[in-house]
Order: C-alpha cells, then sequence, then structure tokens
C-alpha cells in the first residue's frame, strides 16, 4: 500500500494563517489527500534554573498543541477534513526540511502571506531569497493574506491536482 499524497501547512499564529489552511484543507479534501499542520515551538532561552527552563518549555508546548487543536477543528468545520497536527521543536526552517525528508508523501506546501506593505513574512521572503528548502524539491503554494474566504474557496475547489503524479 502507498501512502496517500499530502499537503503540508506551516501553522502559526498570523492573522493570514486561517486562509492558507482552509485552502490546504479544500485542496486536500478535494483531492483525497492527508492534509498535515507543522507547527514549531521556537526553542527558550535558558534561565538561571532548570525548573524554570522546563516550566516554559512546557507551556509552550501545551500552547502549540492547543493552537492546533483549534485549527484542526477549524479546517473540519469548514472543510470536512481532519488535520493531522505535527509538533516539533526548534527553528522553523531546518524542521520544515526535516519533516519533508522524513515524509516523503507531501507533495505541496502551502504558505501564508501577510497581508500589506511590511512583506510576505519572514519565512516566505527567506524562501524567496534562497535556494528553497534543501535537497527535496516540493512546490511550494503562497496564499495572499489579503483575499477573503470567498475568494479562496473559489480559487481552491476548481484546482484538480492529480494525486497519483
Amino acid at each position: 500500500m502507498t501512502t496517500p499524497f499530502a499537503i503540508l501547512v506551516v501553522a502559526d499564529e498570523s492573522d493570514e494563517f486561517p486562509l492558507a489552511l482552509t485552502y490546504a484543507g479544500l485542496i486536500a479534501k478535494r483531492t483525497g489527500a492527508r492534509l498535515v499542520m507543522l507547527r514549531v515551538i521556537e526553542p527558550t532561552d535558558p534561565a538561571p534554573w532548570a525548573s524554570i527552563t522546563e516550566e516554559m518549555r512546557r507551556q509552550a508546548q501545551s500552547s502549540a498543541e492547543s493552537l492546533t487543536q483549534r485549527f484542526a477543528a477549524e479546517v473540519w468545520a469548514e472543510c470536512g477534513i481532519t488535520a493531522e497536527p505535527v509538533l516539533r521543536e526548534g527553528d522553523l526552517k531546518p524542521e520544515l526540511r526535516k519533516l519533508l525528508e522524513e515524509d516523503r508523501s507531501i507533495k505541496l506546501l502551502v504558505l501564508a502571506s501577510e497581508a500589506g506593505p511590511r512583506g510576505p513574512g519572514p519565512l516566505v521572503a527567506q524562501l524567496g531569497k534562497s535556494a528553497g528548502l534543501g535537497g527535496r524539491a516540493v512546490p511550494v503554494m503562497v496564499v495572499p493574506g489579503a483575499l477573503t474566504r470567498a475568494e479562496i474557496r473559489a480559487l481552491a475547489l476548481p484546482l484538480n491536482l492529480d494525486p497519483a503524479g
């Protein structure tokens, strides 16, 4: 049995992320793909006492779990698809690369782009300036944060991706 096609979306607390999640959820539902939602917890600065550092780490983990559960519920309500949360601790780009190497079924990465004059966001800007994500070529879909939910639905629903490819 082959592993089904998967779509990866990077979860963050930006205002634009729910749009990218909806887009990824609609594409996943239409194509029969799995929806993987990555949340990377940035490492905490060490505190003078190990117990404080561990408590900060535990709180960050709990916050990340709550965030992914909330977004999983939202994508279920809007798209009728279950998102598979993946929690990692570290720096975003290296953890993203590791996940793409580990899960070869991921065939599309969906990112949210900030709306407004500040630019597209750190990860989108970094990918645009660099050689991509490393050794494995994975298409990246950038969802503009200025779109409405209706526009997202209109863009996602007619798309016909072949999960066998």
